[in-house]
């Protein structure tokens, strides 16, 4: 019987069994260690994402914190700019700079006709009025910036007579007048002679007017004193507005 048994099982089917039970074994190992390492991958794969999105996260708050400094940075120099351009137009306005830019060059001369008998003889030469009207009209044709024989005009600039000579900025001169004016030089020029105006009241009288257009021309700053001695400045309450009263907007009378 043995004999028999020993028969059946022969080295070539011990080899086959040994096989075979070695492959199973190795399949089993292989299986345990594919679904070990696909574990580990799932449990891995949130924490990778986790330090990319926060990686992403550091480089976008950095590129915020940039982008902040630079708008603060541009908001200081345009805040800069902005008062540097209202000093210098307060500084144009005010005459305190002196200026250049196109415009007319305007003399006036006296009268050369001789006055006849009984006519009064003041008609033939230049007064403060005549100055001041041709002043008046540079202005309201957008002068920017007029002087009277190198007086810059401001706001508290006088044209007088004082005398035989005129006063501005409380400086004399004589005929003749040189008025110079920056702006647009046709339209300034067309105040002037319109029909009625203060070139043909003139002509009347024989006074000498010649004008002159200019690409650039230069007014020279106020050089007088200051002239506020007794005004200071309003203080006011925030948000408040004057209403031309003395008193803020909207204010009762006591």
């Amino acid at each position: 019987m043995l004999n028999k048994i020993d028969d059946v099982i022969k080295p070539e089917n011990q080899n086959r069994v040994g096989l075979a039970f070695v492959s199973t074994v190795l399949g089993l190992l292989l299986t345990l260690q594919f679904r070990a390492t696909l574990v580990v991958r799932q449990e891995s794969l949130p924490i990778q994402r986790i330090e990319e999105l926060s990686a992403r996260l550091i480089e976008t708050e950095r590129e915020r914190d940039s982008l902040r400094a630079d708008l603060h940075k541009a908001t200081e120099q345009q805040e800069q700019n902005n008062r540097t351009v209202n000093v210098t137009d307060l500084e144009m306005t005010a005459g305190l700079v002196g200026l250049t830019g196109p415009g007319l060059v305007i003399t006036i001369d006296d009268s050369r006709r001789t006055a006849k008998a009984g006519e009064n003889t003041n008609l033939y030469v230049i007064h403060d009025e005549d100055i001041l009207r041709v002043v008046n009209e540079l202005r309201a044709a957008g002068a920017e910036a007029i002087a009277v024989n190198g007086q810059r005009l401001t706001a508290t600039s006088e044209i007088r007579c004082a005398g035989p000579t005129l006063s501005v900025n409380n400086v004399r001169s004589a005929a003749p007048f040189e008025i110079v004016a920056i702006g647009e030089a046709v339209t300034l020029e067309n105040a002037l002679k319109m029909r009625g105006g203060v070139v043909d009241t003139l002509k009347v009288w024989g006074i000498q007017m010649a004008i002159s257009h200019q690409s650039a021309v230069e007014i020279p700053p106020f050089n007088g004193p200051s002239p506020f001695r007794h005004a200071k400045p309003l203080k006011r309450m925030a948000g408040s507005k004057p209403d031309g009263s003395g008193r803020p907007a909207g204010g009762n009378a006591e």
